[in-house]
């Protein structure tokens, strides 16, 4: 009966960072540096939260977009941080994780055919519901421009079947982010396009020397911009699954038809801890993000000293060194690394043929693991050979 099922579906792959994790799975003694996942636990207060709304009995449906109390503090916690505004009533939905987020709304804006613009290389979450959508992802090369898409990238590949832009930044796997006068540039293109901008800013709360800005905040944007956003990355709250999505009313209330007739609401009881991590827990990701800091200069330098490139993140817990000059693929180098030193990375190529020559490096471990898996690194290095050129 397989023939019978949606071709859209069935040329699917699973995501390249999810069949290497299964992969280390066969070798317990690896030390992994895979997955986007936090090492830290979710703080304790918003774990009591949860517990509490379960003897509260809390255990029945919400409004379909969510509790209002959870929309105002996050549209209280979204004005405060970044200075956006948007109204808790009509503009704001919860959702179960940024991964719902993210397909609603490409569900919501696409029709069978248009374009999606994306740079590569990117996050593997995007393609796949684009071509569910019959719609057609197209891979902008920033290689040559320290991974940004920008305003020139994005004229250049501008058509009249461009649909969508998205701006997943700070950037998994790379972890750039983009300026404040990069998203202007990129504002001036698209302001007065009919095109819509998906912008995902899952890491926002964990940027280094500069603070987050979104192209929503940019005169014209509001308007035609969905904003990504959710606790998994800056509350560690993976498992809690709970996202969030910003636009204006005329698009959320489309937005939530899609939403409603797909999970109803997200979970109450994450709902209640949702509460409290944007409340009394707002600050709960700079404890965090001050030591993915140092493990960053950590992990920067050691791979310096190994002459591995990689352009300097600046969010997100990623780094994309280059391996290219070593001669074989990703996945080879990824495989090799895991089966003779037990260290694991994701190949490059999971983040689109873009990606290839890359591996991504999880600096979400401790200094001890992050230490003792470079050194591995290091010594894998040393058994390859560079070829001549």
């Amino acid at each position: 009966m397989e023939h019978l099922l949606n071709p859209s579906v069935r040329h699917i792959q699973i995501s390249g960072i999810r069949t290497f994790y299964n992969l280390v799975s066969q070798y317990p003694d690896a030390i992994s540096f895979t997955l986007g996942l936090p090492d830290f636990p979710t703080p304790e207060h918003i774990k009591n939260a949860a517990k509490q709304a379960i003897d509260e009995n809390k255990t029945v449906y919400s409004h379909n977009a969510g509790y209002l109390e959870l929309r105002k503090a996050a549209s209280s916690f979204l004005n405060e941080k970044y200075g956006m505004k948007y109204h808790p009533e009509h503009e704001v939905i919860v959702t179960n994780g940024a991964s719902e987020a993210i397909d609603i709304s490409l569900r919501t804006i696409l029709d069978e055919g248009c374009d999606v613009l994306l740079p590569g290389p990117v996050y593997p979450g995007y393609a796949p519901v684009i071509e569910m959508c019959k719609a057609n992802p197209v891979y902008v090369d920033t290689t040559k421009n320290g991974f940004k898409l920008n305003a020139e990238l994005i004229q250049e590949h501008l058509t009249p079947n461009t649909r969508c832009v998205i701006l997943p930044y700070p950037s998994n796997p790379t972890g750039c982010i983009l300026s404040p006068g990069e998203l202007k540039e990129i504002a001036d293109v698209l302001k007065d396009q009919d095109v819509f901008v998906l912008s995902d800013e899952i890491y926002s709360e964990l940027t280094y020397e500069h603070e987050h800005v979104s192209i929503a905040s940019m005169p014209g944007m509001k308007e035609k911009t969905i904003v990504i956003n959710g606790l998994s990355k800056s509350h560690s709250m993976t498992g809690w699954r709970i996202g969030l999505v910003f636009a204006p009313a005329e698009i959320s209330k489309h937005l939530l038809k899609v939403h409603q007739y797909n999970v109803t609401c997200a979970s109450t009881i994450s709902q209640m801890a949702a509460i409290e991590a944007l409340t009394a827990g707002k600050d709960d990701a700079l404890p965090m993000k001050k030591e993915y800091s140092k493990r960053l200069e950590f992990v920067s330098r050691r791979l310096t000293e190994m002459k591995l490139h990689a352009e300097k993140p600046g969010g997100a817990f990623y780094i994309f060194p280059d391996i290219s000059p070593y001669g074989i693929t990703s996945l080879e180098f990824a495989t090799k690394l895991l089966e003779k030193e037990r260290v694991a990375v994701v190949p490059g190529s999971a983040f689109s043929e873009l990606g290839e020559g890359y591996i991504r490096i999880s600096y979400a471990a401790s200094m001890e693991q992050l230490s003792a898996g470079l050194d591995r690194l290091e010594s894998f290095l040393k058994s390859l050979s560079i070829p001549n050129p």
